[in-house]
């Protein structure tokens, strides 16, 4: 095996996908942007997560983490709280993911 082969090899094993799920069917996958919300990573992935961000219905976004890193912000926004963040659930419209993830698209229940 030469270097070239070695280099390309590891180069895989460093993707960073973000996935989407609805239960156990894979709706889409894409590479991470860090810097891109879940909304910006689903419509790269050709997944539609509704948002109404300026119809004051904060939550309508919300999906379940199922593994992976989102943080969340210092100050829990209107459509979440403890109980929905201790579900595993971020919203889609601010949650910013910073490794691999894997989501369902649906809220925690």
């Amino acid at each position: 095996m030469n270097n070239g082969d070695s280099h390309n090899e590891n180069d895989d094993q460093e993707i960073e996908l973000v996935r989407f799920f609805m239960g156990p069917k894979l709706l889409g996958q894409t590479r991470l942007v860090l810097g891109d919300t879940i909304v910006e990573h689903a419509e790269s992935a050709g997944v539609n997560i509704p948002t109404n961000c300026t119809s004051g219905t904060c939550g309508t976004c919300m999906i379940t983490l199922l593994s992976g890193d989102v943080p969340l912000p210092d100050v829990l926004p209107p459509g979440l709280d403890d109980y929905m963040v201790e579900q595993n659930a971020r919203l889609g419209c601010i949650g910013i993911p910073v490794s691999d993830c894997e989501i369902d698209i649906r809220p925690p229940l």
